[in-house]
């Protein structure tokens, strides 16, 4: 089905977030199938964005974990068209039976405090969390996540580290490097024509 574009820019900026900030060493899908029954092809899902750590990424079309193993991550981003092909209650058993290690689902449109939804898996389980308000721990990456404007999007979905900072995407990182090497050059200037008038002995 049709996803709507604020279904599109939320995931969209999630896979961009996570491949940068993850690297090359772990891989990172949105929107593949993952397979998980070599002889049940029909058991399948397409997270929204998914996370294998330490799996190198690589451009891969499917998932299939019998050979790359279950994602260590998956979240799902409520689209109006999710009741259409199934409900949330069979995609959650679809998840526990996939072995996910957490799973995060997260509803742009729902009301503030309300946005998340978090399971982890416990005893060969997905177990729901308690989430309040709108942030919770992130456990596989070891940061939190945040409800925060993300393209044009008032309730977006973002990382922050440790120390509450955002986690930055590829294109975020070279802005900051950028307006860094620009404040370092003025500075610089400013310095140069100190040293010019006093040379020139000027007040």
């Amino acid at each position: 089905m049709p996803e709507s574009k604020v279904h599109l820019l939320v995931r969209t900026f999630l896979f961009q977030l996570l491949r940068h900030a993850l690297g090359p060493g772990h891989s990172v899908g949105s929107e593949q199938f993952v397979y998980w029954m070599p002889t049940n092809p029909r058991r399948c899902l397409a997270p929204d964005v998914f996370v294998k750590l330490r799996v190198e990424d690589t451009l891969f079309g499917t998932w299939k974990c019998w050979r790359q193993g279950a994602p260590d991550l998956a979240i799902e981003v409520v689209s109006p068209s999710d009741s259409e092909s199934m409900t949330w209650d069979e995609k959650l058993a679809r998840y526990a039976e996939l072995g996910v290690a957490e799973l995060l689902r997260f509803d742009p449109e729902a009301r503030e405090g309300e946005r998340m939804r978090a399971w982890d898996r416990i005893d060969e389980d997905l177990v729901e969390r308690e989430v309040d308000g709108d942030s919770t721990p992130c456990v596989t990456l070891g940061w939190t996540w945040v409800v925060h404007p993300v393209e044009g999007v008032d309730a977006g979905l973002r990382l922050a580290d440790a120390n509450g900072e955002l986690v930055l995407t590829q294109a975020e990182t070279a802005g900051r490097d950028a307006e860094t090497a620009k404040r370092d050059a003025e500075a610089r200037v400013l310095a140069l024509e100190e040293e010019l008038r006093r040379y020139r002995g000027e007040p």
